[in-house]
């Protein structure tokens, strides 16, 4: 996918200042390519991702472009929510299922798959919320809020051996990141079409898809400081106590 041609002031200008993107990634190509088409339709140098989505996995991809890419780091240490189909391998009473899922709401450890890009050391990874809104035997409708990393396949297993059987993930969804919603999220296709839209002049479309850096920024405490201070600080300077006005409650 290549840009057709350049894009009104409105739009470069919000891209050159800095934004993300929240774009419902499909089943079948990888995060990077998408990620790629992304950065290719707005015609920007650089694009990156927080938060790799498998081939096989669909959902929400935070995409980030110009001074975003510095937000990735924050946005990597958002809770995921996440929503899937398992199937368990063996009967099994539906009462149980919903107890024993309540069991992990907890800090647990997992090892990263055999096919995981990453080291496979045993890690700590807190679920926040596993529920389970439907069961239609053998499949079972997860709903999963977890630490940024954990692997929703490896503890669709793990649930399974606690229910006495065996159990994979038939189909995986992200729904979340952190206080971002799917329904917020945009195809490719959708993107495409805004920024065509802008091109023949209605730039609103464009511009309320390109997310600006402070819709990141609310989401963390905030220290108030003097004019100075923040110059300084602007410039390198270490954070001084006297240079604070506000500092929040732990």
């Amino acid at each position: 996918m290549t840009s057709p041609g350049p894009l009104p002031a409105e739009v470069t200008e919000r891209l050159r200042d800095g934004a993300f993107l929240l774009i419902d990634k499909p089943r079948g190509p990888s995060s990077h390519q998408v990620t790629a088409w992304v950065r290719d339709l707005l015609g920007v140098e650089r694009a990156g991702h927080a938060g790799t989505l498998d081939p096989n996995v669909s959902g929400l991809l935070w995409v980030g472009v110009g001074r975003a890419l510095k937000l990735i780091p924050l946005i990597l240490e958002f809770p995921k929510r996440y929503v899937g189909v398992m199937v368990l391998h063996g009967p099994v009473p539906a009462a149980e299922i919903g107890r024993v899922a309540a069991e992990f709401q907890s800090a647990i450890f997992q090892t990263p798959p055999v096919r995981s890009a990453v080291k496979r050391e045993r890690r700590i990874r807190r679920i926040h919320r596993l529920s389970v809104p439907e069961i239609a035997l053998p499949r079972v409708l997860l709903d999963v809020t977890a630490d940024s990393g954990t692997y929703v396949r490896t503890l669709a297993v793990d649930l399974g051996e606690a229910l006495g059987t065996e159990a994979h993930l038939e189909e995986l969804r992200r729904v979340g990141t952190g206080p971002f919603r799917e329904g917020q999220s945009i195809t490719v296709t959708e993107l495409e079409d805004a920024l065509e839209r802008a091109r023949t002049g209605e730039v609103e479309p464009a511009r309320a898809v390109l997310h600006p850096l402070e819709e990141v920024w609310r989401e963390f405490p905030k220290i108030l400081l003097k004019e100075a201070a923040a110059a300084a600080v602007a410039h390198g300077a270490s954070l001084a106590r006297g240079g604070i006005l506000h500092l929040p409650a732990p």
